[in-house]
């Protein structure tokens, strides 16, 4: 037996059986379920099993909370439960659940990117390592070293929108690889080029909208940010939800026998078109908007921003709310380099650090301290 095999048979016992449940993933420290029936669930029985920290019901999940080793006991469950490692949107049969607005949008964002947390914790963590390195003179900037780290490090955010566009067709119903797809030909060398090249002419001239436009498509002027699309998130994150209406409606007309590749051809050349011309535009409209209004808070008034995000993040990370914020501070790192709306959330964590280190030098209980050390 493995060293899981018993947790994992109570978890599944304990959330409804096996047929209780439509889909199971994991961030870093729970399993979460989305159930069918969360009544069937003996929460109480699995908050004092040996191993489970807690349980949380947020989002439109069931969130058994375990720790660290998390992944572990989820390739465990998945194993023994028969489920799917990698699952897709629930099934056409399976009961939807009924969830408010911002729950939905909580739901879809942790979708999205909860996957890339892990690897976005470890690529920022080598490009702080490389930023002492080069302050402190042991590695030079300009050296092969540094460079190919460097590629490692800078190539996640660079080439998010491919990374995104697999999570976020995932988290659609969109055939994966065409979100990648669309993901990569908003980062195609010759796009990111085009917002550096000589403008070809102005939208709106004279105007307080005067844009300048480098390309266009079918005669019809395409507006690209600064630097193009690189390290973007939302304009990814809309394209894929517009690109799996678009993917149904082929598959719904395209005959079987050429369905394979004539949907994701006739889905990219509608798709990718309407993003340039469209969505890019809009969203990076919005992008800037919602982070110049976190920036104006911030700069109107420090205390609010404080009070907003400070003594409030970790409630709004007990509830999930935290996902709300983080393409906003996402987009102000691409849109204006720095981001000022999320700082005051160190305050927070420092006093969380406190917490938990006086909660693991008082708790006699094992599985608290267990789950102290690595918080």
């Amino acid at each position: 037996m493995g060293k899981y095999d018993a947790l994992a048979r109570i978890i599944i016992q304990n959330v409804g059986g096996k047929s209780n449940v439509i889909s199971v993933t994991h961030c870093i420290t729970r399993l979460r379920f989305k159930l069918k029936d969360e009544n069937k669930a003996n929460t109480d029985i699995l908050k004092k099993t040996d191993g489970i920290v807690t349980v949380i019901k947020s989002g439109g999940q069931y969130q058994v909370v375990i720790g660290n080793h998390v992944p572990d006991v989820y390739d465990t469950v998945v194993k023994i439960g028969g489920f799917a490692a990698a699952p897709t949107e629930q099934a056409d049969d399976a009961p939807k659940e009924k969830m408010s607005i911002g729950a939905a949008f909580i739901n879809m964002i942790s979708g999205i990117f909860s996957p890339t947390l892990g690897v976005l914790a470890a690529t920022g963590m080598i490009k702080g390592l490389l930023a002492l390195l080069s302050y402190f003179g042991i590695l030079s900037s300009t050296g092969g070293t540094y460079q190919i780290l460097y590629s490692v490090a800078d190539g996640f955010f660079y080439f998010m929108p491919i990374f995104l566009g697999f999570t976020a067709a995932n988290k659609f119903g969109l055939n994966k690889f065409t979100g990648m797809v669309i993901g990569a030909s908003l980062v195609y060398p010759t796009i990111v080029s085009l917002s550096s090249a000589e403008a070809l002419g102005k939208i709106f001239a004279g105007s307080a909208f005067e844009t300048s436009y480098y390309t266009t498509f079918l005669g019809i002027p395409v507006l690209l940010p600064s630097g193009g699309y690189t390290s973007t998130v939302i304009p990814i994150i809309i394209a894929v939800y517009m690109a799996s209406k678009i993917e149904k409606f082929w598959k719904k007309i395209v005959p079987d026998v050429v369905k394979a590749f004539l949907v994701p051809m006739l889905t990219l050349l509608v798709a990718v078109p309407l993003t340039f011309l469209v969505v890019g535009p809009i969203a990076n409209f919005a992008a800037s908007l919602i982070g110049l209004i976190a920036s104006t808070i911030y700069s109107l008034s420090p205390i609010i921003s404080g009070l907003l995000v400070g003594a409030f993040w970790q409630v709004f990370v007990i509830f999930g709310l935290h996902w709300g914020l983080v393409p906003i501070v996402i987009n102000n790192l691409s849109v204006y380099g720095y981001d000022a709306f999320l700082q005051p959330f160190f305050a927070a964590s420092f006093a969380q650090t406190a917490v938990v280190l006086a909660v693991l030098i008082k708790t006699k209980d094992k599985n608290l301290k267990s789950i102290a050390i690595p918080a």
